[in-house]
């Protein structure tokens, strides 16, 4: 019987070290992997943050595309100056601001479709709108009057224009 409590002995302890060496274990890969994240974890986060930044600044697509249009020079308008109708608008509340920009406009040679108030007088600059498909003869018109907003029309039906393919919101400037 002796011999029985000896051997019993002798495998406990190595049961008990072994639950303790693996239980170390653990511990140490658990302190391996914080570690590990720690050092990770600042580039990364880093580098997670400059990707959604450069993606919530971007444009979309469709705005880049637009803004590219845009840009690129228009091509030669078409239409003589004597062959496109202006619709001027005053939007800036001064007593015959339209009909003086059309005089203006008569004496470079436009047809004027009408002259009168736009529906609100606080335009702070003067913009020039065209129907689609009369961009270039838009810019022409805006680089003869040198107004710089040029843009498609907006807030203005076509039949609005009185058959005319341009028209002109004189501003403030």
């Amino acid at each position: 019987m002796e011999a029985e409590l000896h051997v019993h002995e002798l495998v406990r302890p190595w049961r008990r070290a072994t639950l303790i060496a693996s239980a170390i274990a653990g511990v140490e890969l658990v302190l391996l992997l914080v570690a590990g994240a720690a050092i990770v974890a600042k580039p990364l986060a880093r580098a997670v943050r400059h990707h959604a930044e450069q993606v919530a600044l971007a444009p979309p697509a469709k705005a880049r595309a637009e803004r590219r249009r845009q840009l690129a020079p228009p091509p030669k308008p078409t239409h003589p100056r004597a062959r496109t109708k202006v619709l001027v608008l005053n939007g800036n509340g001064r007593t015959g601001a339209a009909h003086a920009e059309a005089g203006r406009l008569r004496s470079l040679g436009y047809r004027i479709a009408g002259a009168a108030d736009a529906r609100r007088h606080d335009y702070a600059t003067s913009v020039v709108m065209y129907r689609p498909g009369f961009r270039p003869e838009g810019v022409r018109l805006a680089k003869d009057l040198h107004i710089r907003v040029v843009g498609p029309l907006d807030g203005l039906k076509p039949s609005a224009l009185d058959g005319g393919q341009l028209a002109v919101i004189v501003g403030a400037r």
